[in-house]
């Protein structure tokens, strides 16, 4: 396999695939198909997320990335913020119920907590940070993205992950869960901060 020119670090191919459909025909030379790969492609170690913040989180795995595998990398870290419970669950969102990746132990036990709040009081959004890095240490860039919503009382939709069943984006009468996956990716809070790191990654590679 050559070399590749952009490395995400995930193991999620549905990140890879949003990331390379961004990337498309916007770089001159660069075939989105063979040049930008994942982590798993690279057979990077995972990076532990020790950081306090999403951007934290993004830059340690970028930088991790990049370094192993010298070429330009790109990561991000994202979750739920309930404005109720102050911005949480937040960095724990992924193991909000105790053990990681658990979606529906997440969801039975945010929903719980809020049981008793009124609709009027169920502001929460999508957050993600994205970060970009050289394997120099010369280039940390990182951009945000949200997407605003209100929770539902019930998951609703048989789509996406997490918490996309009880987020309901403002000015919409569907679950995240429930919307295409264009649909999603035109608002989404990870499609916004890839958006805004566009610019950076072309400067980067040009």
């Amino acid at each position: 396999m050559p070399a590749p020119k952009v490395v995400l670090a995930t193991h999620n191919q549905g990140k890879l695939r949003e990331l390379r459909e961004l990337l498309r025909g916007q770089i001159p030379g660069l075939d989105v198909d063979t040049d930008v790969v994942d982590a798993g492609a690279i057979e990077a170690p995972d990076v532990a997320e020790t950081g306090v913040t999403f951007a934290a989180n993004a830059r340690l795995k970028a930088h991790a990335v990049a370094q192993f595998s010298g070429a330009l990398a790109i990561a991000d870290d994202s979750g739920l913020a309930v404005d109720v419970l102050g911005g949480a669950p937040g960095i724990f969102s992924a193991r909000w119920a105790g053990r990681h990746g658990d979606d529906a132990a997440n969801l039975a036990l945010l929903l719980a907590q809020l049981s008793d709040i009124a609709q009027e009081h169920r502001g929460a959004r999508f957050v993600c940070a994205a970060a970009l890095a050289r394997p120099d240490g010369t280039l940390d860039v990182v951009e945000e993205g949200t997407l605003e919503g209100t929770l539902l009382h019930t998951p609703r939709g048989e789509g996406g992950f997490g918490y996309d069943p009880i987020l309901q984006p403002l000015g919409m009468d569907k679950s995240c869960a429930e919307l295409t996956s264009a649909e999603k990716n035109a608002i989404s809070h990870r499609g916004n901060a890839f958006r805004a790191l566009l610019p950076h990654i072309i400067k980067a590679l040009a």
